[in-house]
C-alpha cells in the first residue's frame, strides 16, 4: 500500500458513527482512506455501514467461543497484527476505548506503524468504571503518535500523563461531526428506513403529543446484575407512577442485558405496557430522531451522552463515574449512579421543576463544533505529506 494509505480500524457501533465522518474528511482530501472492521460488534454493525454508506475494505471473522475479555483481545491481537502485515497502511487510526481500539493499536506498534487516537485523554481515573475502557484508553495513550483530543479536560489529562505536547491536537468531539452529517448536511449519503412506524414503534407517534418521551440505554459490563435490575426496577416504577410517561429503550443485544430487562417488564397491566417500547438497537437516524423528540435521556452509554448533548436534551447519567466531566460541568447532564432513590429523586426534581429543567436544555454543548474530522483531516496531511 502507499504511505498516504490510512487504515481505519473499527468493529463497534460507535466507532463507526464516530469514525465516519473522519472517513469521508480523509476521502476528500486526497489521502487514501481504508476501512477494517474488526467483527467486535456485527449485528449493530452492518446497520451503521449502511447508514453512512460506507462499505469496509476489509472484515476480520472473529469466531467468538466466549464472552472472556482475555478471548477477544487475543483474537483480535493476532488477526489485525496479520491483516496490518497484508495491508502494510502507512497508518492506523483507531477511536475510542474499546477492544478493537486498543489491540489495534499494540499490533500496529509492533510493526511501526504509527497511530493515531481519535477521542485521545478522556480518563474517569477509576480503573474499573468504565471497566475495562479506562485501561484501554491509558494503554492507547502509550502508544500513539498522534493524540486527537475532544476538550480541554482530555488534553490537560494526556498533559498529566507526560504525553508531548505536540502530539495532541485540540479538535473537538467527532460525535458533533456525525450528528450534523445525519441530520442536515449530506442527507443523500444515508438511508432513512421509517422505523417510526414499523412493527417494533408501532402506536409510539400517537402517543408523543402531551407525553413525556424519556429515551433509556443501559448496556456497560460494570451495570450488569445488580446495577441495571436497580435501572430497570426504577424505570418500570416511574412508567406505572406517571401516566404521562412515555419510554422508548432500545435494548443491547447482549443476552445478559435482554434477560434482566425483559424479565423486569414481563408482567406490566396491559394500558401500561402500552407506554414502553423495548425495542432491538434502532437505526441511527430513528435513534436521532426519538433524541430530538425526547424530554429526558437516562443513559450509561458514552455516545447517547453526546448526541443528547448536541440535540440539547437533558441526561441523567446512569453511572458511579464518568470519563466526560464536561457535560456534568455545563450543566447539560447529572451523574446520578444507579441507585433506585438517586434516579426517582432526579427525574421528580425536573419534573416538578420547570427552571432546573430548562437550565439544563439551555446547557452548551460542550463537545465542539462539528469540524472535528476536518482538523484531523489537516493534520494528518501535514504530517504524513511533509
Amino acid at each position: 500500500m502507499s504511505e498516504k494509505t490510512i487504515l481505519l480500524c473499527m468493529g463497534t457501533r460507535p466507532e463507526i458513527i464516530k469514525m465516519a465522518p473522519v472517513y469521508y474528511a480523509l476521502k476528500q482530501n486526497g489521502l487514501e482512506p481504508l476501512l477494517l472492521h474488526t467483527g467486535q460488534h456485527e449485528d449493530m454493525a452492518d446497520p451503521m455501514y449502511r447508514f453512512f454508506n460506507i462499505l469496509p475494505d476489509f472484515s476480520l471473522p472473529l469466531e467468538r467461543r466466549s464472552d472472556a475479555l482475555h478471548h477477544l483481545s487475543a483474537m483480535l491481537l493476532e488477526k489485525l497484527g496479520a491483516a496490518f502485515e497484508s495491508i502494510k497502511p502507512g497508518a492506523v487510526l483507531v477511536h475510542g476505548d474499546t477492544a478493537s481500539a486498543a489491540m489495534a493499536a499494540l499490533a500496529a506498534f509492533y510493526q511501526r506503524i504509527p497511530v493515531g487516537h481519535v477521542e485521545a485523554g478522556l480518563r474517569s481515573h477509576n480503573r474499573y468504571n468504565p471497566f475495562p475502557e479506562e485501561k484501554n484508553r491509558e494503554l492507547i495513550a502509550r502508544l500513539a503518535d498522534w493524540h486527537f483530543a475532544p476538550t480541554q479536560n482530555a488534553r490537560q489529562n494526556l498533559l498529566r500523563e507526560n504525553i508531548d505536547d505536540s502530539r495532541i491536537h485540540l479538535v473537538g468531539n467527532t460525535i458533533v461531526d456525525a450528528v450534523r452529517l445525519a441530520t442536515s448536511e449530506y442527507p443523500e449519503m444515508v438511508a432513512d428506513p421509517d422505523e417510526m412506524s414499523g412493527l417494533q414503534l408501532r402506536g409510539l407517534r400517537d402517543m408523543l403529543p402531551g407525553s413525556r418521551l424519556l429515551f433509556i440505554t443501559a448496556h456497560r459490563r460494570e451495570n450488569l446484575g445488580r446495577p441495571l435490575l436497580s435501572i430497570s426496577s426504577t424505570v418500570r416504577k416511574i412508567l406505572i407512577a406517571d401516566e404521562k410517561v412515555v419510554i422508548v429503550w432500545p435494548v443491547h443485544s447482549n443476552p445478559k442485558v435482554r434477560a434482566t430487562v425483559d424479565e423486569v417488564f414481563a408482567d406490566l397491566p396491559e394500558e401500561v405496557a402500552a407506554r414502553i417500547f423495548l425495542t432491538r438497537p434502532l437505526s441511527y437516524s430513528t435513534t436521532l430522531n426519538l433524541l430530538k423528540r425526547a424530554w429526558l435521556v437516562l443513559t450509561d452509554s458514552g455516545g447517547i451522552q453526546e448526541e443528547a448533548a448536541c440535540l440539547h436534551v437533558p441526561v441523567l447519567i446512569l453511572r458511579e463515574a464518568t470519563e466526560r466531566p464536561e457535560l456534568v460541568s455545563s450543566g447539560g447532564g447529572r451523574l446520578i449512579g444507579t441507585s433506585s432513590a438517586a434516579i426517582l429523586n432526579a427525574v421528580g426534581e425536573l419534573r416538578d421543576n420547570p427552571a432546573a429543567y430548562q437550565a439544563m436544555c439551555d446547557a452548551i454543548n460542550p463537545f465542539g463544533d462539528g469540524y472535528a474530522a476536518d482538523r484531523i483531516k489537516d493534520i494528518l496531511t501535514r504530517s504524513m505529506h511533509g
